[in-house]
């Protein structure tokens, strides 16, 4: 089942709900962060990596643990290319089914594969996506209370179930605005396309006008 017309009516509500959640940037700046969750995938990342390169672009990257320990050479060619890491667990499992020693031995086995991978203190990696975007305000307070940040979206073109890049192209079009928090995937699920669909979307928007930033500025701003 396709959950891609829920998320615009949800989006409001979960935002306005939980506003210690990074859900998008300024609305008055035209600073855009493009995201991807999964990886480091060994074929899919390079690819995706090549072109954020052409287009000079940086990106955001919420890295699987596993995948980073499978991979280390891609997570450091990713960081060392400017692009922000983030955490998203070391396996896919879905956090409210963690108790919170499960949760934290995650989130630091993760930031620790990372140090591994690209030199990179665990401290300096504290941006956390929950895989799925499942959390609960107890998960939340247990984030604050770890010092880490959580980061969800705006725009979520679902393209892990692989509906068709030109739909994936229509559905981030349609929906971006200034400010915007796009995630995709680099990982298993929709990684195949990952590579065309940002080759078809970077020129498209900064043709309208839009720049991209990284995480970590929007959370300045």
């Amino acid at each position: 089942m396709q959950f891609y017309p829920l998320y615009p009516l949800l989006y409001p509500i979960l935002k306005s709900s939980f506003p210690k959640c990074l859900w998008r940037g300024n609305p008055n700046s035209k600073a855009i962060a493009l995201t991807f969750d999964d990886g480091p995938h060994p074929q899919y990342t390079p690819k995706l990596l090549k072109v954020l390169d052409h287009y000079q672009i940086k990106a955001s990257f919420f890295c699987l643990g596993v995948c980073v320990e499978r991979n280390p050479h891609i997570a450091q060619q990713a960081y060392s290319h400017g692009h922000w890491i983030g955490l998203h667990g070391y396996y896919h499992h879905n956090f409210p089914l963690l108790s919170p020693t499960e949760l934290k031995q995650s989130l630091e086995k993760t930031q620790t594969a990372i140090h591994n991978a690209c030199n990179l203190q665990p401290e300096k990696v504290r941006d956390i996506r929950p895989p799925n975007g499942l959390f609960t305000p107890q998960i939340l307070q247990l984030f604050h209370q770890w010092n880490y940040r959580p980061v969800m979206w705006s725009v979520v073109p679902e393209d892990w179930v692989r509906p068709g890049i030109p739909k994936v192209v229509c559905r981030v079009m349609k929906n971006i605005e200034n400010g915007s928090l796009i995630v995709l995937h680099d990982g298993a699920y929709g990684g195949q396309d990952v590579a065309e669909i940002a080759e078809i979307i970077i020129p498209k928007l900064l043709h309208q006008g839009y720049y991209f930033v990284t995480i970590d500025t929007l959370w300045q701003e």
